[in-house]
């Protein structure tokens, strides 16, 4: 168990995920994690879910813990760091979920914290998620592996360069929509050839799962997987086949690219 109490300013989707995910797995306590909130509603919830502290007061969560993870909306980043005080303890760690926050930024707003960049996607919610860290200079080598045992809770954990960040949520971070958008395909074309809605969707959705499982596991090239499923004049190439007439590669390609860009248009804004 991690010795340092663990804060949460924001306990939206993914603040709970991270807190469910580190109390079940035993990471902390839950008298060692403190939740400030400003719905009541919200604080009631998670204090009777998961019985651990709620407040509304985001300085008594930065006194408090010496790791804070900051889980708000980009937008509010400067409204909640606004008369906040710098921490009693030297360079405490704050992590933040906010895409778009640059180190330089979040350093700004919290002097004195020495700041993690994450980037969880929606996955995350039910432990299958993927994040990207990037540390700032002022972070330790203890407080680096704290971070990854932090995200690990909730799914794999990877180290980037900042600079690599917009690039990560373009692929990861937007990712799940994107897959959700073929899972949905995928299903269409069952019913078009004659599934019913139900089980061409739980076809889609088990076959897109397996796949990256078997990916995963196998640690395998998908295109050595694409070659093992395609028999010559089978069913695969045929279908293969159609899919890169409809430019199907290109398309998701481009699609992470208009991603990137927008990420970093949200960066500068």
């Amino acid at each position: 168990m991690l010795e340092a109490t663990f804060g949460v300013i924001g306990g939206g989707m993914m603040g709970e995920a991270l807190i469910a995910r580190l109390l079940d797995q035993g990471i902390f306590a839950p008298g060692a994690v403190v939740v400030s909130d400003p719905q009541a509603t919200r604080r009631e919830v998670l204090h009777h879910t998961y019985g651990v502290q709620t407040t509304a007061d985001n300085q008594a969560v930065m006194d408090a813990a010496e790791t804070v993870l900051l889980a708000i909306k980009p937008q509010l980043l400067t409204a909640v760091a606004a008369g906040l005080t710098p921490p009693k303890t030297e360079h405490p760690l704050l992590l933040s979920i906010l895409a778009g926050a640059s180190l330089a930024r979040l350093g700004q707003a919290f002097p004195g914290w020495a700041v993690v960049r994450a980037m969880p996607n929606t996955p995350a919610t039910v432990g299958a998620g993927v994040t990207a860290l990037a540390a700032g200079d002022g972070v330790s080598a203890e407080q680096r592996s704290q971070a990854r045992t932090i995200f690990a809770s909730v799914g794999t954990v990877v180290e980037v360069p900042e600079a690599q960040m917009d690039a990560v949520t373009a692929l990861s971070g937007s990712g799940p929509g994107y897959m959700a958008l073929v899972v949905e395909a995928l299903a269409d074309g069952g019913v078009a050839v004659g599934l019913p809605r139900a089980i061409a969707l739980e076809l889609a959705i088990a076959t897109v799962r397996g796949t990256g499982e078997l990916l995963h596991q196998g640690n395998l090239h998908p295109a050595v997987l694409k070659d093992r499923v395609t028999s010559p004049g089978g069913t695969t190439i045929a279908g293969i086949a159609a899919l890169e007439a409809g430019g199907l590669r290109s398309a998701l390609m481009e699609a992470v690219r208009a991603a990137h860009r927008r990420s970093q248009e949200l960066g500068q804004s």
